[in-house]
């Protein structure tokens, strides 16, 4: 996992649910926690485009659900900065799941990818169609 050069404002904080965007067989999943968050006392810790957080598998298949699974968000709909000075957002906020050791569980990635995400993610990056 490398560092992201983009400002990405951290806009999903723990409870926010997404969209699977692999085919794992998880649809919809939730942010129970996000390790390595450095914020400040009584602050909800938040995730943006890049990080690494810990989901809960709301909807999917029946082996699926309630499971406890690590994930990267690959989309989020609030706008964040590039170094060159775009703006950059998606229509919806995504996650792909990976393994502990970092490697992406599906073996297909449905939509765009940021390129935040896939510079830091290089397993990500090899299963993405789009890198935007």
């Amino acid at each position: 996992m490398r560092a992201v050069a983009a400002r990405v404002t951290r806009s999903l904080p723990t409870s926010a649910r997404m969209t699977c965007a692999d085919n794992t067989g998880a649809k919809i999943v939730q942010i129970i926690a996000v390790p390595k968050y450095h914020g400040v006392h009584r602050r909800q810790p938040a995730a943006g485009v890049g990080d690494l957080v810990v989901c809960s598998v709301k909807k999917g298949t029946p082996q699926m659900r309630k499971q406890v699974v690590h994930g990267v968000i690959i989309r989020q709909k609030r706008p964040y900065r590039r170094p060159d000075g775009t703006m950059v957002s998606f229509e919806d906020n995504a996650v792909v799941l990976i393994t502990d050791k970092g490697e992406a569980r599906g073996t297909d990635i449905k939509g765009a990818v940021a390129r935040e995400a896939a510079e830091r993610w290089a397993q990500i990056a090899a299963k993405a169609s789009i890198i935007v």
